[in-house]
This record gives structure tokens, C-alpha cells and sequence, in this order.
């Protein structure tokens, strides 16, 4: 996706106006213009940079919570849409972001409602957002739905980021592993070798597998390459179509020891997203909808979209969704008390902190048995690679003697 500065002429007002699009090419630029009832007078693609400009100027999850906190401030303090937008858009150091701003700015003065110029940038905003958006200007309670934006993206945000921390530790382990194998393969085992050699003595089984695989990568390392190549290539094809997302996604929810971990966590998004969403004013259906897509498994989406289409056919939701597959036995607990006391949005967000501090104990569990089975995989590579040249060595001493 290309990101085009526009002029254009505003068809209804006559106005002269000035802002940023993305689009696949020129022309489809042009036309999403004519689309939103402007008459293009000139478009130009910004250039990025290549991909360190793109690096630096996406937009994270941090850029959008704190655009959308101060938007929420501004509107709050009584502020215009427009004016309020125009001033965030100036505090705003991310380009790709600003350039973003500016196009709902000028989609805003166009006469479109702001749920509607958010929605032209689904790669930025999603569809929660959008929900509480539109929900927020239905009820005009806009500054309140932002706020509820922020702290939602704000809780995910925290949630991911405990996650992919306790993977840091392994990461770092099976580095240390690779290095060390590196070192002993390409600079200690081929010392035994030579030994051995001037000794006309033959290499023990072990000690000529590894130097057998150390010469392999030694003259075959763009093969390697290649393959490695090709394979993460067709990886990340396939896991583009519908048959690897699922695939995916199963594994996800059924691979040992993560499992629990995964498993509360789509349960924590769901609730969360679903507390917020109807704590905004959202109806049950829509948002069943787009809780759904917030989960991010499609395993787990679509028990939510079965439950959603019982509760369409007029089933009570706790009842719903108890029999689905992947949704904790807590959630049609927690619905069915909600129900009860007419707070559902309340309960699903006590099931929500739940669920989130359940994640935490869970990150630290697996830290914690992480930690043990890392030391002895690296104790076993380690001690095999030792023993494959202390073994040969000793074979030679005992030899001489």
C-alpha cells in the first residue's frame, strides 16, 4: 500500500483541499477521490525511504493509544471535531500517522461522519475501534469511547508484550546453543581431525559424523540457504491460505505447554473486547461480531459466531456459548450472573481480569519450566560435543601408550 499527497477540488462546496491517502497505485488514488466526491487536481506518491522508511514510520500500538488519548482530552474539553483532530495532528511525530490525521481531517470537513472517515483506514484502525467510535458518536459519549480505546489497546498491548518478553529468555538460550556448536564445529573438531590424520588413526563414529556435517555446511552453505530460503517462503504462503491459519491456530490451542496460556489468552481478548464494546453502547450481535475478529483464532472466532447465531435465534448467551468448543467454563459463568443482575459488560470484565492475571501466572509457570529444560538441552549439546572430542583424543593417548 502506497501513501499519495492529494489536492483536490471538493465537488459540493467548491472547496480547494489539501491531504494524504493510501491506495495500491496512482489511479486507484484517483478514483477513491471521485469515490468520496472530490475532483483530483494532483496526486503524488510520498516516498518512504524503502524499507528502513517504512520501518520507522509505521505506526505502532503506542503511536495510535496516545493519538487516541489526546483526541479524547480535546473532545472531552468541548473542542470541534476538526480543531481537535488539527491539533492532535500537530503534536503527532509519526508521519505515517500524521498523513493518516490528515486525510480523516479532510474527510471530516467533506461532510462525512467520523466513524466513517476512520473506517477508511482499516490497516490502522480496526474494527473494535471502529465500533466504539461509531458507538461513541450515536450516544455522544465520543470522549468516553476513546478513552475505553485507549485503555483496551493499552491492556492487549501489556498482555502481548508479558508474552513475547518470556520468550526472550529461550531465545537467547538457543542462540548460546547455536553459537557454541558453531565454535566447536568449525574450529575445535577439525583440530581432531588433522590429528587423527597425521596419525593415520580412523575417527571415532561420533566425532566423523560432526566432522562430515561441519564440511557439508562448509561447502554447501548456499544450499543450505537456498532451501531454508524456499521453506520460509512457502511457510509464509502457506500460512496466508485458510487451510494453514487453521492449522495455526489448532496448534496454538493444542501445542503442550502453551496451550493453557493460549487458550486464556483468546479468552481475555474476547471478554475484554466484548465488556468494552457493550459498556459503549454496542448491541449484542455486533458485537459477538466483532469480538470475534478481536480474538485473532479463527478456531475460537467462529465458536463465538456459533454463539452468536444462537443468540440470534433467541437463546440467552450464557447458554449460547457454554457448549463451545475453546470457551473457558469462567465466561457462561460469569454471562449467566451478568444476565441475572442485567451487568453484563460489568461480569465479562471481571471474567476479562481473571483471565489476564490467570495469563500472567501462566507466562511465569512456563518461565519457569522453560528455564531447567533449556539448561539440559544445552548440557546434552554441550556434553556430546565435548565427549566427541575428549573421546578421540584419549582413544589417541591410550593408543601411543
Amino acid at each position: 500500500m502506497l501513501r499519495f499527497d492529494y489536492k483536490a477540488r471538493d465537488i459540493k462546496t467548491n472547496q480547494v483541499v489539501k491531504g494524504s491517502l493510501q491506495a495500491e497505485t496512482e489511479h486507484a488514488a484517483g478514483k477513491l477521490l471521485i469515490d468520496r466526491g472530490f475532483a483530483p487536481i494532483s496526486v503524488q506518491e510520498v516516498k518512504e525511504g524503502g524499507i528502513l522508511g517504512k520501518f520507522l514510520n509505521r505506526i505502532s500500538t503506542k503511536d495510535k493509544i496516545v493519538f487516541t488519548r489526546q483526541f479524547a482530552t480535546l473532545i472531552g474539553a468541548g473542542l470541534p471535531l476538526a480543531q481537535s483532530l488539527n491539533t492532535v495532528a500537530e503534536q503527532t511525530q509519526n508521519k505515517a500517522l500524521k498523513a493518516v490525521v490528515e486525510d480523516i481531517i479532510a474527510s471530516v470537513e467533506g461532510g462525512k461522519s467520523l466513524s466513517e472517515s476512520f473506517g477508511k483506514h482499516p490497516e490502522v484502525f480496526d474494527k473494535v475501534y471502529l465500533a466504539l467510535i461509531a458507538a461513541g458518536e450515536v450516544s455522544g459519549t465520543l470522549d468516553e469511547s476513546l478513552k475505553r480505546i485507549a485503555s483496551q489497546q493499552e491492556k492487549d498491548a501489556a498482555m502481548m508484550s508479558k508474552v513475547r518478553g518470556a520468550m526472550i529468555y529461550p531465545a537467547i538460550v538457543l542462540v548460546v546453543i547455536g553459537l557454541v556448536m558453531a565454535f566447536m564445529l568449525f574450529t575445535v573438531v577439525p583440530q581432531v581431525e588433522n590429528l587423527y590424520k597425521d596419525m593415520n588413526q580412523t575417527l571415532p563414529l561420533l566425532t566423523q559424523i560432526m566432522v562430515d556435517f561441519a564440511n557439508f555446511i562448509l561447502h554447501f552453505w548456499w544450499l543450505i540457504i537456498i532451501v531454508v530460503g524456499f521453506v520460509i517462503f512457502f511457510a509464509r504462503q502457506y500460512f496466508q491460505t485458510d487451510s494453514g491459519i487453521k492449522f495455526k491456530d489448532t496448534f496454538k490451542l493444542n501445542v503442550p505447554i502453551f496451550k493453557g496460556l493460549f487458550r486464556r489468552l483468546y479468552m481475555a481478548r474476547f471478554t475484554r473486547t466484548a465488556q468494552t464494546l457493550l459498556s459503549t453502547g454496542v448491541a449484542m450481535l455486533d458485537t459477538l461480531q466483532i469480538s470475534s475478529d478481536a480474538v485473532s483464532n479463527t478456531i475460537v472466532s467462529k465458536s463465538i459466531l456459533n454463539a452468536a447465531d444462537k443468540v440470534k435465534g433467541g437463546k440467552a448467551l450464557s447458554v449460547a456459548i457454554k457448549p463451545e468448543d475453546y470457551i473457558l467454563p469462567l465466561v457462561p459463568q460469569m454471562v449467566s450472573i451478568g444476565e441475572q443482575s442485567g451487568k453484563i459488560d460489568e461480569m465479562l470484565g471481571k471474567a476479562a481480569q481473571v483471565y489476564e492475571d490467570e495469563v500472567d501466572e501462566q507466562i511465569r509457570t512456563i518461565s519457569t519450566m522453560i528455564e531447567p529444560i533449556l539448561m539440559v538441552v544445552l548440557a546434552i549439546v554441550a556434553g556430546g560435543m565435548i565427549g566427541a572430542i575428549l573421546f578421540p583424543i584419549y582413544g589417541l593417548v591410550n593408543t601411543v601408550g
